[in-house]
Order: structure tokens, then sequence, then C-alpha cells
């Protein structure tokens, strides 16, 4: 056993969590409020002398302590606050305002004022200079005007800089020289870009380093402050990308996951424990749920758009949707509407007695998934009063009073509440569908790891409406982010952009690219006491197809294994492969993992008894009332099962065991929550308008829309459809009317169906499954020529009877005609303005009738 403490650390925006790990190897818990100067000025610095037993102003005795892993929401909250460094962004001249137009798609489709996000920078200083895509120099770089430049914004108070010139992902010369300047004039943050973000793309590129401009100061002073108090201990950091770093490598572009990173580590790490390799990580909390996935790698995205910043850093692949336990509960006069608003902690759910609105947690309260006299009580004036169910009650009776007689029907409080958080479910599933189903991945194989405030009370019915058969809860699940910063390793992270078609003869550059990275992070992991022999090191390829935006990561390895790789895990995410297409290497990366000593959990005792309820409380589920047994969790011992209908509580959570599953207790005190009951069928939806399965398929079919376009954008080559996303998706049903469409173009679905109705009305008898149309007519409902649809019958199982349609409408640049750019104002008929299709068959048996598109073309 080891003499010393580890201290694990979770600061986020509201509550700070801590996980502390004694010398005897047993575990600790604190929660805190991250905000509270009335009591200590730094919340994990409290939590630490709190868990040690030492006085507020107590010296942290440094002896004692081994390790301090810790995530943090600093950097994170002064992006969201715009409360930064002053920053100054220094570039190539005549780009001064390529990050302020960014990309042309726009923030908020539907607003008539489109309010961009503010930058980052304060000022912006042009410097005379260019060099070339292939490198050639054809503007030197004046370092006279350079330096008056810098020196003059120094004067104004400037000391963080970012420097983002042209081509400088590949050719450096010009930035370091910059920077060397700069750091002769005393500049005491310099971010250069080919540093911060080798890759190409000038916004993304530039908007990476001027956020590590404008964050790395905030997060030098807050890791400073800790460090003053924990004076020669280790201190780590958690990184975006799920691993940890020293304290003194820790900047601004890697912090803006830190703490969520946390929670996907800890959910992999402690499902591992439990024997799960497959995992839908799913953490509800008050406001919002993340959702993440894990297949024995951890996922993440290499660009990626935080508070109206477009990054480029390995970040950790984490969904978000605005469904929590303070989501707001409305009828819009037809549908059940839960969220996005969320009542927040103040005035918080009605049934916190502050007069707040209706939410998810009045809901479960009302039905009894909550009970009062199980749940923490911290409210009313002297924060020692229960939850107030009949707060909740009252209001969800009016509310059902509102949905009866809008509707002319008659249900109960109880089957409102219900059917509003089968509309919450609904949303947390779709949620998990964008990283799991939209991927390629079939989530029915999966383990729904569950953690957060609110996540178990919902568990067994997300997994109910996903068909997953398995929910692993952890003894932590209240504070698992900061579990997971025990359990994440010391990582280094390279990359380099290569840009060149895959060949058999670019196999040794590429070898000798990735060899020369992995050096450097043998380097700094050294640099933090990793032995070389604990350096685990993953060498990747970023491929797309030629002329494509999109990249999908293949290990690095011969030419032929890394095309068969991208071929099927292109067919996987996006449902088709292109094998004639050529390939290209965008960039190389390779992360190194210093192999750490892996936490064991001890065994709790066996059971020797069949466990005993607490408690019998009335409990409403699945559209029956009725009693339930109550249990304490932390009374639980190995092999105890519970069967359901059931609840669990604890200090941090309540679980909901649903009927037809069971939960169970391993030997380390997980709880495995398992279907044993087949599912109840679907229910069966009549023609009667029903405000629940109303919403439910709307939102199914919206999601349905919004992959469509998804795919669309991923795979497109024109700028039009990937950047601008000039596109938009439908479902249509069987006679061409519109079902639901994701928030597209609207210009461009007044008149699909009719596009989708010529197709029924020439076509109807004669359609085959693996048929795919194209048209543009306007007298077929089109509407500018260079606007094409797209439409593929959908048939039922028995290849048949078509269901429905799917419609696709993008624009084109250019279709024709007797100008370039299609469409001339001085056309006199329509053929003059671009190439006429109508009922073309695209796809025939699968198969993309290029040579004869090519022809009409």
């Amino acid at each position: 056993m080891n003499e010393q403490w580890q201290i694990w650390i979770d600061r986020g925006g509201t509550f700070t969590d801590v996980v502390a790990r004694k010398p005897d190897g047993t575990l600790l818990t604190e929660k805190l409020l991250s905000e509270n100067p009335e009591q200590y000025q730094d919340a994990a610095i409290a939590g630490i002398r709190r868990l040690l037993g030492l006085a507020p102003e107590e010296p942290i005795p440094s002896q004692s302590i081994q390790i301090v892993k810790m995530g943090t929401t600093v950097a994170t909250n002064a992006l969201l606050e715009r409360t930064g460094e002053k920053t100054l962004l220094v570039t190539t001249r005549g780009f001064r305002d390529a990050l302020r137009i960014g990309y042309q798609n726009r923030p908020d489709l539907f607003a008539l004022e489109i309010i961009l996000p503010d930058q980052l920078y304060d000022s912006v200083l042009e410097v005379t200079e260019r060099i070339g895509a292939e490198g050639a120099i054809i503007t030197p770089l004046d370092e006279d005007a350079a330096r008056t430049g810098l020196q003059h914004h120094f004067r104004d108070g400037y000391r963080s800089l970012a420097i983002v010139l042209m081509h400088s992902y590949r050719f450096t010369h010009h930035e370091q020289r910059v920077a060397e300047i700069a750091r002769e004039i005393g500049f005491t943050q310099i971010s250069v870009s080919h540093e911060v973000s080798p890759l190409m793309k000038l916004v993304s590129r530039g908007y990476t380093t001027v956020a590590d401009a404008y964050l790395s100061p905030i997060i030098r002073r807050y890791v400073d402050q800790v460090q003053r108090d924990l004076e020669g201990v280790s201190l780590m950091f958690m990184q975006s990308n799920g691993g940890l770093t020293s304290a003194n490598l820790f900047r601004g572009k890697d912090s803006i996951l830190s703490g969520p990173a946390g929670g996907v580590v800890g959910a992999a790490g402690t499902t591992a424990m439990a024997g799960f390799d497959k995992v839908i990580g799913f953490d509800m909390g008050g406001t919002s749920t993340d959702v993440s996935h894990y297949a024995g790698t951890f996922e993440r995205a290499f660009e990626t758009q935080v508070a109206g910043v477009r990054l480029r850093s390995p970040i950790m692949q984490i969904h978000t949707v605005a469904a929590g336990g303070g989501s707001l509960l409305q009828f819009d006069g037809a549908r059940f509407r839960v969220g996005p608003e969320s009542a927040g902690a103040d005035p918080g759910p009605a049934c916190y007695g502050r007069g707040g609105p209706l939410t998810v947690t009045d809901a479960n309260v009302f039905l009894g998934r909550v009970q009062p006299a199980h749940f923490p009580h911290v409210f009313g004036e002297n924060g020692d009063a229960s939850l107030d169910p009949q707060a909740a009650g009252q209001k969800l009776r009016a509310l059902a009073g509102e949905v009866n007689s809008g509707l002319g029907i008659t249900l109960s409080a109880e089957a409102v509440a219900e059917g509003f958080l089968k509309v919450a479910v609904e949303n947390m599933a779709n949620a998990i569908k964008k990283i799991s189903v939209q991927r390629g991945y079939d989530v029915t194989e999966y383990t729904l790891a569950c953690f957060g405030g609110a996540g178990g009370q919902h568990a067994c019915q997300v997994a109910d409406t996903l068909g997953m058969t398995t929910v692993h809860i952890h003894p932590f699940a209240g504070v698992l982010s900061a579990y997971g910063m025990g359990l994440a390793e010391v990582t280094a992270h390279r990359e380099k952009t290569v840009e060149r078609e895959l060949t058999d003869d670019l196999e040794t550059p590429l070898n000798d690219i990735s060899d020369a990275l992995a050096n450097d992070i043998r380097a700094e992991l050294a640099g933090q006491g990793i032995a070389v022999d604990r350096i685990r090191l993953r060498h990747d390829a970023h491929l797309r197809y030629a002329g494509t935006d999109t990249t999908l990561d293949v290990p690095l390895g011969p030419t032929n294994e890394m095309v068969l790789t991208f071929q099927t895990a292109h067919k996987a995410r996006f449902g088709f492969a292109d094998p004639g297409r050529s390939l290209i290497v965008e960039s190389l990366a390779v992360e190194g993992t210093g192999m750490s000593n892996k936490i064991s959990e001890s065994t709790i005792p066996q059971s020797t008894r069949a466990p005993q309820p607490i408690d019998t409380v009335p409990l409403h589920l699945n559209g029956r009332s009725g009693v339930a047994p109550v249990f304490n969790r932390d009374t639980l011992r190995h092999g105890d099962t519970v069967p359901g209908p059931a609840i669990l509580v604890e200090k941090t959570g309540t679980t909901i065991v649903g009927l037809g599953w069971t939960a169970k207790v391993n030997a380390k005190g997980h709880l495995i929550l398992t279907r044993l009951a087949p599912r109840d069928e679907a229910p069966v939806v009549g023609k009667n308008a029903d405000p629940v399965m109303l919403e439910v398929f709307n939102n199914l079919f919206m999601s349905i829309a919004e992959q469509m376009g998804a795919v669309l954008a991923n795979t497109a080559s024109s700028v039009n459809i990937k950047e601008r996303l000039d596109f938009s998706c439908a479902i249509f049903d069987a006679t061409g009317g519109l079902i639901a469409n994701a928030p597209h173009l609207p210009v461009h679905l007044g008149s699909m169906g009719e596009s989708v109705k010529t197709i029924i009305r020439q076509r109807a008898n004669n359609l085959k499954p693996g048929q795919v149309f194209a048209l543009n007519a306007p007298y077929n409902g089109g509407t500018h020529l260079p606007d094409i649809t797209v439409i593929t019958p959908v048939f039922d199982s028995s290849r048949q009877t078509v269901l429905f349609y799917l419609g696709a409408r993008g624009h084109h640049a250019d279709v024709g005609g007797i100008t370039p750019g299609s469409i001339p104002a001085f056309s006199g008929n329509v053929n003059e303005e671009g190439i006429l299709i109508d009922d073309f068959l695209l796809v025939e048996a699968g198969r993309l009738r290029e040579k004869e598109l090519r022809e009409i073309l």
C-alpha cells in the first residue's frame, strides 16, 4: 500500500466534486459549490482540506499527497462568458477579417437578424508577408513594420498574442520570426499557429490559435493559484482529449472539455472493471445530458465548435442535448414539449418550493419516482426542508386540465406526467443515436453507462427505447467525472499535415513522419517522469476521398490495409463506399500514453440474506399505479438482487428499476441492471391525435431528416453543400405528403413534395428497391435549375410496397446555360438557364449511373 493520498477533482461550473484515495485504498468523496467566496477562495483546495481533516487556512502537507489529478471548467467558462485575456491577432496583410467572416453557414437559419458571436481577439495587426501554398515566398516578411506594429500594441497593454499567417501550417519561418520579435518586445503569451494546430484551413487553425492565446493566461493564473497551496505536490490536469498532462504543460486549447472528458474516461474505466467493453455514456444532470460512445478506444473529434469558436484540436466526442432534470414541461396546444429551456438552480423546479416552473423533476416526484423522504433535505429558507410534492402536483393537475380542454380528451395528471417523461426519454435516446446509430454502430450490443444526478431515474426507459438490455451504475456515479480523473493516464498528442494521394510510394515517407512525431512524444512524456518502456504509441492516418472534406482515421500501416479499413469504415458511417476513387492522406496523428498502474477496486462482502426494503411507497410506472419497495443502495451487498419495479436510493442519486428489469450488485459494488422479461410491444397508434405520440414521432422523423443532412454534408465535394449547407432533407409519405423536415432551407421544402409526386405519378407502377431519381424541372416542383432534387423510395420488408420517400435537394454551383454559373437574367427559355433534369434514374439496383449522368450533362 502507498503511504500517500491521491486526490481526483472535477471543478464544474456549479459543483466541485472531489474523490480521495486514502493510503489504505479506501475512497472518500466531497461535493462543494464551485463558487463560495464567503467560505473559501478555491473549491478544489477547500475540498482537499476537508478530506484531510484540516482547518480552512491550515497548510496542506505535501508529503501526504502523492498526486492531484484535476479537471476544470475555468477555461470553458471564460470562453462562454468572453472573459479571457485581451488578445492581439497577427495575420497576413489582407486577411484581417478572415476569422470574422469564417464560413458561410448561418448559425441560426431562421433568425431574421444574424448576431455572430463576439470574436476572441480585441485587435488585429496585419503584417506584410506572403508564402504561397507550395512554399514560394511571394512577399518577404517586412520585419521592421512588424516590430513597429507589435511595439505599438505592447504599449497599449497587449501581452497575449496569436500569430496566424497564410500557409504557415507547413511553411513556418515567417511565423517563427514574428514570434522571436514579439518575445524580444516582451509579450508573455505567444501562441503560434504551426505549434498550436499545424493543420490546413486558415479559419479553424486561426480560431484554435486565438483561443489558445485567449485562454492560456487564464489557465496559467489558475494553475499557479492551485500550485501555491500544493507546493511540492505532483499536479496534473485533464485535457479535452481525455488524457492527463503536467500542470506546466496545460494550455488553453486543450482545456475546453476538461471536466466532461473525465466522465467519459470514468464511464469507460468503471464498465471495463465490470467486464463491459462496448459502452454508451449517459450523463444526465440538471440542465443537459451528455452522451458518448466507447468501444475500446476514446473517440475524438479533430474539428469542433464550442461557443461560436471552431477548434482544430483533438477533443473528446461528446454530444450534449438540452434535456435534464430541470427541463421545462410545456403544452403548445397540440404537442407535449420538453425543454430546451431549463428552470436552472434558482428558482429550480416547482418542487423546490421557490415558485419555479414545471419540470422533468416535478414529473418524477409526482409519479413517485423521486421520493422526498429519501431525497436530501436541502430546501427551504433554512436549507433543511424536503422536496414539495404538493407544488408539483398542483401544477401538473392544472396542466392536465389545459391539455384535456385543448384537445377534447380525458387524461389523468399521471398520464400527462408520464407522457412528458416519455418525450424527454425520446429526446435523450435521439441524442444517443447521433453518436451511435448515425455513425454505423448497433446500439443494442452496448451497455448504457449511467451517471449524473438524474440519470438513474430514466436509465431503464432510455435503454428500452434504444433496445439496450444492460445498464451499469457505479457507486460513484454521482461524482464519476472526478473518479475518471483517477482512472485517466498521461497522454501527449502530435499531428502533421501531409495532404498527398495515398499510394504505395507514400508508405516510407508516412512512416518517417510518424516516427519523428513519436520521438517528440517520447521526449514530452519522459519530461513528465514516464519511463520509455511504459509509453504506448498509437499511429493514425486521417484519410478522405479526393474532393471531399470529411476524414476518417485509420491505423497507419501498409497501403492496402489502410484502403480496406477506410472503405469499410466509410460504408459503416455513411452507407456507401467508392472503391474507384483516390484517397488523400490529409494528416498523420500520433498519440502517446504513459501507462500507469491500474486502480483496482476492493471487493465488498458477499450477501448472506435477501435485501430488505427500508420503505414501500406509491409508484406510477408504465401506465399503472401501484406500490414499490425502496432500498438503500449503500447497504446492498455482493450478489443482492432487486427485481423491478423498485427504487434504489443513495446520497448522490435515485435509480428506478423498471418493470421487466432486475438490479444486481457485483463483487465491486457496481449496480448492473438487466432486462429479463421481453419489452412490451409498441403501443398501437391510431388516427386520433395523441399529444405524446405526436411529439415522439415528430422527434423521431426530425432525427432521421437531420441524420440525412449530416451524411450529405460530410460526404459532399461541393463547398455549397459542406460549408454553406445549401441543402434540405425531408421525409414524405407514400402519396408525397410532407411528414417531417430538418431545419434546412425553407425555399427548398415548399415545393419538394411536388417533385416527389411527379415521381409517383410517372413511375408508381415500376418502382423497385435500389432506385433513386433526380430532377430539377421547375414545372415539376423544382425551384431554380441549380437546385437538384434526389428522391429515394423506401420499401417494406416484402420489397413490394413503398412506405415513404426520402427527398434531398442541394444547390449546385453551375448547371450550364448560356453563361457560367447558370440562370442568366437575359435567357429567353429554360434551356438557356442550364441543364433540365426531369425524372432521371440516378441509381439503379444500388449502382450510380455515372456514365448516363455524364451523358446528359
